[in-house]
């Protein structure tokens, strides 16, 4: 007998183990049918899962339930990105092995995930963190070596001087680390980087390609490549001014047409220019050591205070000879942009107008926009960036910006000195090289030794993995790998005298640019892909993330598939071909009487005339209510999974977070949205059930009479709409299509009761099992449990996607506005092919169109097919 309540925590379980019994979700790669994979960006496994898994997780599962349904092999596998700092802290803090932590927190989320019954293939699952996967990531770094992808050089990085390791530009915070607090001093280190500026054009140029991706993440993508056209300008410097050996100072820049309006030059602290002179002037010494401790992030640069020095350098202006312009050292500049150096028009560009503002040089406005008068326009505080035409500025006055900055580049083409020409038009990148040196423990050994006499050599292939040594201790700042008494100390594989192992570890970011290809085949022991495989399965056909991966992990990622092509791994370019960026999960904040953080399940919200008030459920003290803001554990607001699934179960988790609001937008998780979801899951069980008590034998095709094909219509146009949504990854519409059938199905079952129409049992069972076809890749849990109330074979997991009758969208009446004399008088609702005299007939037996003729006689009536009727009298 059916019980009266579906009861979550039973059922949920009980279907997973079928489903896990049956190895259901195991994918095979060398199923006939068309590839389909959907994969979320995998998760660090910081402990716990949180209310974001959620919402991530499930929209990715709705994809693969739905494509398995419509007949795909589906690959949708997980993993863990396991490297990373916060286990070293965890070590640090708690006296564990980075290593521990890691796998217990691996197992308590896997077995979290496994309880939202996710579509996954667990067989496949990876862990970046382990020697079977690192190993195929050390052969990779050595083929991209071989492959001249690979480089080693000095750098400027951030450094905390008492962690003693390398920072992100991430991880500096005000200036210190995010950690020790600690003012980051700027260091220059020889660092290993991958040579993603060899992509540079290909990268920028194929994101026209993608037309599956968020417009703002490509247009993110292409500013940080940060492609232009520009000059390449070699300033003459005055031989009286200029430091020894030193004679120009090359400069790139977008803006040619602007060199009339130059007020000074100004070079990065850490150029070659800027150390000459700083040789013999201890203040300009100080002062490029005081731009040091502002970490190298350009964001940082950018915020902080626009400081210079002037050298007393003098440098002549490319077109007069007897103009010349101050140099200064500027803590603005970043030697790893262009060359390091600029020339400063003000007039046109805030950065520079705030800086000249402060040290008095003045401006002078180059570009005058359109209808203002060249005489009265000025400069102030805001600088003028606009189009217009050019003024003051000799020859280049009257053209546009376009024409100006063709004619500085035809004539400084012209130019030459020392037999080079003074300028070469040059395309530049913002781009740079990807340093992925880390000095840290917890990450993937870099496979190269250091020889004092061979010099830089790789770890020969056979002798791969270079795995980590367990025996490490975290008691001091640094990097463990440095202190290890032996781990670092080998023989040299090339001539067997001493050497040293590469002590820096990769950044974490390399770990996640591959790992969606070795999901292809991830238990492959000698080679990191089947070329052949990977090529089969990539790109991915839907990824799901966050939009904070929008530009360093896609990048790197979209690098290293090129990369892995170049090398033989794979035979593509691009790694995923449609990208979806989810919102966050957002929550009310609660502070108590003192300012402290209170969580949700400590407050009680009572509402009473509209007000919401809030009380501690312990104290009953009154709890102010703050603003909504992304789930944090710092503000106490997050709302544990466990808890929800616990007392809701999973599938009303899962379909509240797909209904609440389109799905790249935040969600507001309430506690009433939650109850409302839970309400929803009973009315479908007993909606099923009811539909279980009048379903009979067929498949609704012999369904002739008014209630059957308004069944039938129903549930066919409710197919339709939740295809067309889920395709589009629009899962709040496919959630309201299903309320919309589920109302339309009960007042069907009702308007049933006294009809006894031929093949309305075959009706309604069709309408049953597409409801919960529907229902399954949301709620899926559920849907089985539907499925063999139904009395249906088999699983409703395994059940292929309805078949839509697109002849039972169309509707067989047609509703057309009526004017009479031309102001709108009713409405009449028509058979579709009715003629004109039927439609003529119909609109004049409406009482409204008899009381507007008002005794008067039809002139004409004219019909504007399936459109609007007009009566003239």
């Amino acid at each position: 007998m059916r019980p009266e309540r579906y009861n979550a925590k039973e059922a949920e379980p009980k279907w997973r183990k079928v489903w896990n019994d049956r190895d259901l979700f195991r994918t095979r790669n060398d199923d006939p049918r068309p590839k389909y994979y959907v994969l979320e960006m995998f998760p660090y496994p910081s402990g716990r899962i949180h209310m974001g898994h959620v919402r991530n997780y499930t929209m990715g599962d709705v994809v693969a339930r739905y494509k398995r349904a419509k007949g795909f092999n589906v690959l949708h596998p997980m993993g863990w990105d396991a490297f990373g700092m916060p286990a070293e802290n965890a070590a640090m803090q708690n006296k564990v092995h980075p290593k521990d932590w890691t796998y217990a927190n691996i197992a308590t989320m896997r077995g979290q995930l496994q309880s939202m019954g996710l579509s996954l293939d667990w067989s496949r699952e990876i862990a970046t963190c382990d020697p079977s996967y690192y190993k195929h990531q050390q052969r990779m770094f050595l083929d991209f070596l071989e492959a001249g992808l690979v480089d080693r050089k000095t750098a400027k990085v951030n450094w905390d001087p008492v962690d003693q390791t390398v920072l992100a530009n991430e991880q500096v915070i005000d200036g210190r680390g995010w950690r020790s607090g600690a003012l980051v001093e700027q260091r220059e280190l020889t660092q290993w980087f991958l040579k993603i500026t060899a992509f540079a054009e290909d990268l920028n140029d194929k994101l026209d390609t993608l037309d599956r991706w968020p417009e703002k993440v490509r247009l993110m993508q292409r500013n940080w490549i940060g492609r232009s056209e520009g000059l390449l300008i070699r300033f003459a410097l005055r031989p009286d001014t200029a430091p020894d050996g030193e004679t120009e100072l090359e400069i790139y820049t977008t803006r040619p047409d602007t060199l009339f309006g130059a007020k000074f030059m100004a070079v990065a602290p850490d150029h070659p220019l800027a150390r000459a002179a700083a040789e013999k002037n201890p203040e300009l010494a100080a002062f490029i050591e005081e731009c040091r401790r502002v970490g190298t992030a350009q964001e940082a640069i950018e915020k902080a205070e626009k400081l210079g020095f002037d050298t007393g350098i003098r440098a002549v202006h490319p077109f007069d000879p007897d103009w010349t312009l101050p140099v200064y050292v500027a803590n603005f500049i970043l030697m790893e942009y262009g060359t390091g150096a600029i020339f400063g028009c003000p007039a046109h560009d805030q950065r520079d107008l705030d800086f000249v503002n402060r040290y008095g040089l003045g401006n002078t406005p180059v570009v005058c926009p359109p209808g203002t008068d060249p005489e009265s326009f000025a400069i102030t505080d805001t600088a003028y960036d606009g189009e217009g035409r050019m003024i003051n500025s000799r020859f280049l006055d009257g053209m546009t910006i376009a024409e100006a900055k063709e004619e500085v580049a035809r004539r400084l083409e012209r130019e030459t000195r020392d037999n080079r020409p003074v300028a070469e038009r040059k395309v530049n990148f913002r781009l740079r090289d990807w340093g992925i040196s880390r000095q840290r423990y917890w990450g993937c050994p870099i496979p190269v030794v250091h020889c004092e006499s061979c010099g830089i050599v790789p770890v020969p292939r056979e002798q791969l993995p270079v795995t980590l040594p367990e025996d490490v201790s975290f008691d001091v700042p640094g990097n463990p790998l440095d202190r290890h008494p032996t781990w670092k100390h080998v023989d040299c594989p090339k001539c067997g005298g001493k050497a040293r192992r590469e002590t820096d570890t990769m950044d974490t970011f390399v770990d996640s640019s591959w790992y969606f290809a070795r999901f292809t085949d991830p238990t492959l022991a000698d080679e990191p892909t089947d070329k052949a495989v990977v090529d089969r399965w990539l790109p991915v056909d839907q990824y799901i993330g966050g939009i904070e991966h929008a530009i360093l992990h896609l990048l790197y990622s979209r690098f290293f598939t090129r990369a892995m092509t170049r090398t033989g791994h794979a035979g593509l370019d691009e790694p995923f071909a449609g990208l979806f960026t989810q919102g966050m999960v957002v929550h009310e904040t609660y502070r108590d009487a003192s300012g402290a953080w209170v969580q949700p399940s400590e407050v009680r919200i009572e509402s009473e005339g509209g007000t919401r008030r809030a009380f501690h459920v312990r104290t009953g003290e009154p709890v102010e209510i703050g603003s909504i803001e992304k789930m944090s554990k710092s503000k106490k607001n997050t709302v544990d999974p466990d808890e929800i699934i616990a007392s809701y179960g999973a599938d009303t988790a899962r379909w509240f977070m797909l209904s609440d609001s389109p799905p790249e937008r935040d969600v507001i998780w309430t506690e009433e949205g939650v109850q409302g979801a839970a309400r929803f899951v009973q009315r479908v069980w007993r909606l099923v059930g009811e539909l279980a008590d009048r379903a009979g034998a067929g498949d609704g095709a012999a369904a002739q009479g008014p209630v059957g094909l308004a069944v039938r219509k129903a549930a066919h146009k409710a197919l339709a709409a939740v295809e067309e949504d889920v395709e589009r990854l629009r899962f709040n519409r496919c959630v309201a299509h299903l309320y919309e059938l589920a109302n339309a199905l009960q007042d069907l079952l009702n308007r049933a009761k006294d009809a006894d129409e031929s093949g309305l049992p075959g009706a309604f069972r069709e309408a049953a099992r597409i409801f919960v076809q529907m229902l399954a890749p949301m709620m899926p849990h559920l849907a089985e449990e539907c499925w063999e109330a139904l009395g249906e074979t088999g699983l409703a997991a395994e059940a292929p996607w309805p078949i839509l009758d697109r002849s039972l969208l169309v509707e067989d009446s047609i509703t057309l506005p009526v004017q009479v004399n031309g102001r709108k008088r009713a409405d009449v609702t028509v058979a579709r092919d009715a003629d004109q005299a039927a439609i003529e007939a119909a609109v004049l037996s409406l009482e409204a169109v008899q009381r507007a003729m008002e005794g008067r006689s039809v002139r004409k009536i004219i019909v504007v097919p399936q459109r609007i009727v007009n009566v003239v009298a």
